[in-house]
């Protein structure tokens, strides 16, 4: 049988989860992997350099299959940040759903300590790089410094905040995973719900003015 020519990344995410859910285990060798799979060897090394640079890829490739699925509806351009957010949420996660044997393997053996995993650390990079670029409005500090600590701890609780409903994906029993889709839309509602930017600026310029006031009465 002829060798498979045209073997993409995606291609390859698709014969590692399948070996690795079929054996629980990783494959020996590069070598065994592709004549497993009819194809050259060398056709491995044109997209990844070992298994684990593959494993760190997986998820980041579910990150991608959601954002393209995202902007392939004209109407999620006009969606508020909050509604984009939700709607990732909701993409990624059917994205998750529809790999969840690979995903329960990949990661149970650490849903304890999900911040520490190294397969997660393409997706993170990611997803902090979508939240900065949501345009999720935060109070003006108008200073450097303090605007970056701003948005580093914004990026952080967003990436802490899907860690957390990843866990409890994980540990969810409900039907079609129903209690996983109504953690979402209270986690992301709640934080932005926090976030609010607009009854605090209404209470800063309330103090501005008050402030001002003395002073011209004195």
């Amino acid at each position: 049988m002829a060798k498979k020519k045209n073997i993409t990344s995606q291609d390859l995410y698709g014969f590692y989860m399948d070996y690795v859910l079929e054996h629980n285990q990783q494959p020996k060798t590069v070598y065994a992997f592709a004549k497993h799979n009819n194809f050259e060897e060398s056709k491995f090394y044109e997209h990844f350099a070992s298994f684990n640079a593959l494993e760190k890829n997986v998820f980041k490739a579910f990150y991608d299959n959601t954002i393209t699925a995202l902007h392939s509806s004209e109407d999620y351009s006009n969606f508020e940040p909050r509604d984009k957010l939700l709607s990732f949420y909701f993409t990624f996660f059917e994205n998750l759903t529809a790999n969840r044997s690979y995903v329960v393997y990949a990661l149970d053996q650490h849903k304890n300590s999900l911040k520490s995993l190294q397969s997660l650390g393409s997706l993170k990079s990611s997803f902090s790089h979508y939240i900065k670029e949501l345009g999720i409005e935060l109070i003006d500090v108008k200073q450097d410094t303090l605007e970056k600590i701003q948005n580093r701890g914004l990026t952080e609780t967003a990436w802490l905040q899907l860690l957390i409903t990843l866990k409890f994906w994980l540990d969810d029993t409900s039907t079609s995973f129903e209690k996983t889709d109504i953690f979402i839309e209270k986690a992301v509602n709640t934080s932005f719900d926090v976030l609010d930017v607009a009854p605090l600026k209404s209470l800063i310029d309330f103090g501005k003015f008050i402030f001002k006031e003395k002073i011209k009465m004195g």
